[in-house]
């Protein structure tokens, strides 16, 4: 352990006694308000104070308000299993989670990092397969995974970058040292709340921001379309860009809707694009207008049903061959879900060693794959200790808590183990950080997890913060939407 790491821990906690912060106990974990921190000028301190001096009650009719107005802004997602839940907000939590400018530089330059590892991946595996035939990742965990595609074998792509929007899950342990827990490169979703939490805060709690400079988040929108126009075909002067979406009962649909606004771009569905002598076109009152790249938020096998599903109403027909030939863009890639899947995770350490020659500027958290004999051994041999996951599952279903299941629930993760034993990774529970969360008893601590966004077209940019998400339920680690999960605002000091 390092003498800082020392230092910090040993130091006395900032520790409120007053308002809202009445009761408030983070035990063991590391807390990401009142656990001290070099470098952070006081504004950790300050924040607790002015916390401290708000009553329960005016933080609670402060709150609310702020949730109003993200209902009725249409702020909203869908949960799946739950029928009637069409129109239901990503609950919001006024206790911001702050990262000081030392701790973003560090989590900025793994994320960068990572990214272009990830492309640098993504374009040997369908190109020259280099990793695969030296050993480093096994042949058939890549061309067996079901989101590897053979289309796109030999396409080159803009730059290399396969990956233009990825998010990268990310956790503090015990220590508090930050840990990737997962990479999302496919159609990673949440940059939305990013900002309109910010926006909510503003509005509901401006005298706790104030006198503290804060890194905007307010440029995604610019960055993303400055990202798309970079790929799109040479030679194009004005580049269409548009937003693919699948459509109103998608539960992110919200975002789309928001992101075509800040990119002041047309938000689109299949229907509403023609592909005629392989280019793209957009359906207007005035005809048929050129599309030269597209941002898609729909899956790989839905975008083309003349490649992919044939039975698809969401895609494009004639799109992948229009891409092939140079004439339009699509971000993310086809065939990049193959580098955001769970069993690869547990190489990306190998792959940027591979690749950059760097060692990981942000560790992985320890995995053991079950694809392989004796991983799948030490999996079955402590069930209990362990936390398993499908590698081909997001959101947070499917997977088994050892520490907190029953013995019901360990066998039946012990015969999928058994059964399909390729489908499954394991990792140690980790202690999450934790971060003060509005409940009905008061502020109490809930863990939560980071997802910082990074956008790669000529080079790479992430977005200062990111999404902390937050698992509302008393000692429960699925910080999901789609399990019950909440937001906060991700505060970014700017160093005094």
């Amino acid at each position: 352990m390092s003498t800082e790491l020392r230092a910090r821990l040993d130091a006395p906690a900032l520790a409120p006694s007053a308002g809202v912060f009445d009761g408030y106990d983070p035990g063991p974990y590391f807390c990401e308000l009142t656990t001290p921190r070099p470098g952070d000028g006081g504004a950790l301190a300050l924040i607790v104070r002015r916390l401290a001096a708000l009553s329960l009650e005016d933080f609670r009719r402060r709150t609310a308000q702020a949730e109003r107005d993200l209902f009725n802004l249409g702020i909203t997602f869908t949960v799946y299993t739950e029928a009637n839940a069409i129109d239901r907000i990503l609950p919001f939590d006024p206790v911001p989670r702050v990262l000081t400018a030392a701790e973003w530089r560090r989590l900025e330059a793994g994320v960068v990092q990572r990214v272009r590892a990830l492309n640098l991946f993504l374009h040997d595996v369908y190109h020259d397969q280099k990793i695969l035939k030296d050993g480093v990742v096994p042949a058939d965990l890549v061309l067996g995974n079901p989101n590897y595609r053979a289309e796109m074998r030999e396409f080159p792509v803009p730059f290399g970058t396969y990956v233009h929007i990825c998010g990268i899950d990310i956790v503090r342990d015990e220590g508090g040292t930050f840990r990737v827990l997962e990479d999302n490169a496919r159609t990673p979703s949440g940059v939305s709340y990013v900002i309109e939490n910010r926006h909510a805060m503003l509005r509901a709690f401006p005298d706790l921001m104030q006198g503290i400079t804060l890194r905007p988040v307010d440029g995604y929108g610019v960055r993303l379309l400055e990202a798309l126009c970079d790929i799109a075909p040479q030679g194009v002067d004005d580049p269409q860009v548009v937003l693919l979406s699948p459509g109103i009962y998608n539960s992110a649909y919200f975002e789309h809707v928001f992101l075509a606004r800040e990119m002041g771009v047309p938000l689109v569905e299949g229907a509403d694009l023609a592909v005629e002598n392989d280019r793209v076109f957009m359906r207007t009152t005035r005809g048929l207008s050129p599309v030269h790249a597209i941002y898609r938020r729909i899956d790989d096998t839905f975008l083309d049903p003349t490649v992919f599903r044939p039975d698809s109403l969401l895609g494009v027909p004639g799109l992948i061959g229009a891409w092939r030939k140079g004439n339009v863009a699509l971000a993310n890639a086809v065939g990049t879900g193959v580098a955001d899947d769970k069993a690869v995770y547990a190489y990306m350490p190998r792959i940027i060693r591979y690749y950059l020659a760097e060692e990981p500027i942000l560790a992985n958290v320890d995995t053991l794959i079950c694809r392989e004999p004796e991983g799948l051994a030490a999996t079955l041999a402590n069930l209990e200790r362990l936390v398993i996951k499908p590698v081909g599952e997001s959101g947070g279903y499917g997977i088994t808590i050892g520490p907190r299941a029953s013995k019901a629930e360990l066998e039946a993760a012990r015969a999928k183990l058994l059964a399909d034993p390729a489908n499954w990774i394991a990792q140690p529970m980790i202690g999450l950080s934790v971060a003060p969360t509005l409940t009905p008893d008061g502020l109490r601590p809930r863990h939560l997890d980071l997802r910082p966004y990074a956008i790669t077209g000529r080079d790479t940019w992430v977005l200062p913060g990111g999404l902390s998400r937050v698992a509302l339920k008393a000692g429960s680690l699925v910080v999901n939407s789609s399990q019950g999960g909440g937001s906060k605002d991700t505060w970014v000091l700017v160093d005094e």
